[in-house]
């Protein structure tokens, strides 16, 4: 069995990763530390996890027990974290937070497992993508990877409320959300910076890369990730559309080929011929992702749940990868049929 310890377990993340790992066939859950809840049953906090385990929320942090451990913090947090704290060499850690997800002066390995299946199997800390940066990643990959993008790139993304974490703000609010849509962070959404590493890591040689806007400006020459984000007026789910100026004619044949071909072995990355509607993701670990060409336009949808695909389901994922085990346990679940 893996034994586990999550640490920031009392938020939207934790609660989640915690009903994965209690159905999950070869996990132990060791210890879920919050320190404002400590004492206090699971279920007193996850209200949905009532009648699924008598565990309760610790003060404390064995990681001498642990084989891994997730950090479910804020952004900034788990930096500060490991200043403070000693975790023993031998155990892993999976970051949920965006500290670590840009190359640097450090051991972490970006784990989007499309891409990456490899050096997740043999790191020992991790760094699980964006939530936005996951979904928008999934539906532009293969044109990055083939050479075809060109000029820059319009996304807009709409996200689900659960997106903004536990903690109660002014947008978060149902009556403010309800029946409401808005734009925020244009242009300027922190998921830019591992977006344009990712695109510009599997651009060929000699093709344009990709601009970091939020770092260099528009002044300089190469493709820049437009990218509008959007707040929904539900709870969980992402869906994007990215419209791609090609730097050559296909037609809808050769780019969905492309697609499947490139997510062929994805455990939870799939192309559709059809287009998609939002629930087809819901409550799931997939990500899904159509293609619509016009001329050398070409329009992509893609979707993912924002807590599993977009976080701790993916989190989960890496973890099996990491321990050599079924990719997929603990995460065959099903969406909604309606």
């Amino acid at each position: 069995m893996i034994k586990v310890g999550i640490l920031g377990a009392a938020g939207y993340t934790g609660g989640e990763l915690i009903r994965l790992l209690l159905n999950h066939p070869e996990v132990e859950i060791v210890f879920a530390n919050s320190e404002s809840n400590a004492g206090n049953k699971i279920y007193d906090v996850h209200e949905g996890l009532i009648g699924e385990t008598e565990l309760e929320f610790s003060s404390e942090m064995p990681f001498d027990k642990v084989d891994v451990v997730y950090f479910c913090f804020g952004h900034g947090k788990s930096e500060a974290f490991l200043k403070e704290h000693t975790i023993p060499a031998n155990v892993k850690i999976i970051d949920l937070a965006q500290d670590f997800r840009i190359k640097g002066n450090h051991d972490y390995v970006y784990g989007l497992p499309e891409i990456h299946h490899d050096e997740i199997a043999k790191c020992q800390h991790l760094a699980n993508p964006g939530c936005f940066a996951t979904c928008i990643q999934e539906g532009l990959l293969p044109l990055a990877k083939a050479g075809l993008l060109t000029k820059d790139i319009a996304v807009n993304a709409i996200t689900g409320s659960t997106g903004a974490g536990q903690k109660p703000g002014a947008t978060t609010h149902f009556s403010w959300r309800n029946n409401n849509f808005s734009v925020y962070k244009l242009f300027n959404h922190q998921h830019i910076h591992e977006i344009c590493q990712t695109l510009n890591e599997l651009r060929p040689e000699g093709t344009p890369r990709v601009i970091d806007t939020l770092e260099e400006g528009y002044d300089k020459e190469g493709i820049t990730v437009d990218f509008i984000p959007y707040r929904g007026d539900f709870a969980r789910g992402i869906f994007c559309t990215e419209v791609v100026t090609l730097n050559e004619a296909k037609t809808a044949e050769e780019i969905a080929t492309l697609y499947k071909d490139f997510f062929k072995g994805a455990a939870f990355t799939h192309y559709s011929d059809k287009a998609l509607d939002l629930k087809q993701v819901v409550n799931t670990n997939k990500a899904l992702v159509h293609t619509e060409v016009f001329g050398r336009k070409v329009v992509v949808t893609s979707m993912i749940d924002n807590l599993l695909k977009g976080a701790v389901g993916q989190a989960v994922q890496n973890m099996n990868i990491m321990f050599g085990i079924d990719e997929t346990a603990g995460l065959k679940l099903k969406a909604s049929a309606f």
